[in-house]
């Protein structure tokens, strides 16, 4: 799909995503088109998989949810894209018709992903709740050297 196609499509949604979206891609942004489409189905459940997944962790993509409603509701195969901005900063997942003629739905966020802890569940490195922390293993064998080998442990890449 050429750029001002995608463009076009973009500005005649007019929503707050596509609007984003749009304004990426005349910055200078990536995008791509898939040249398949697959069926409506997959696609929302997948993606409310990913939905979840992200809510689980704190992130709450714009538009998303509107997005997997939609294509479910559409039922009919489906087109995904990708705009991507330029610095990877934000990115914008498409829904087209089969045909590529229309913008059915677009959802995005911004990157990287910064995921918290899941309700209930510590930090990676962080003891559970109300357990106090791990003591950390000694480092080295007895005498200081490599635990694995008992080697000197020297540094250098290979250590």
């Amino acid at each position: 799909m050429e750029q001002h196609v995608l463009e076009a499509l973009l500005d005649a949604d007019g929503g707050e995503v596509a609007g984003k979206a749009l304004a990426v891609l005349r910055g200078g942004g990536g995008y791509w088109v898939g040249d398949r489409a697959q069926p409506a189905g997959r696609h929302a459940g997948v993606y409310g998989h990913r939905l979840r997944h992200m809510r689980k962790y704190g992130i709450e993509p714009l538009g998303l949810e509107a997005a997997v409603q939609t294509v479910r509701a559409y039922g009919r195969p489906v087109r995904t894209g990708m705009v991507d901005a330029a610095d990877r900063s934000w990115t914008a997942l498409l829904f087209l018709t089969e045909d590529g003629g229309t913008l059915l739905a677009c959802a995005g966020w911004p990157l990287p992903l910064v995921r918290t802890p899941p309700v209930g569940k510590p930090s990676v490195g962080e003891p559970p709740v109300g357990e106090p922390p791990a003591v950390e293993p000694p480092v080295g064998g007895p005498d200081g050297g490599r635990p694995d080998t008992g080697a000197p442990d020297v540094g250098g890449p290979l250590s």
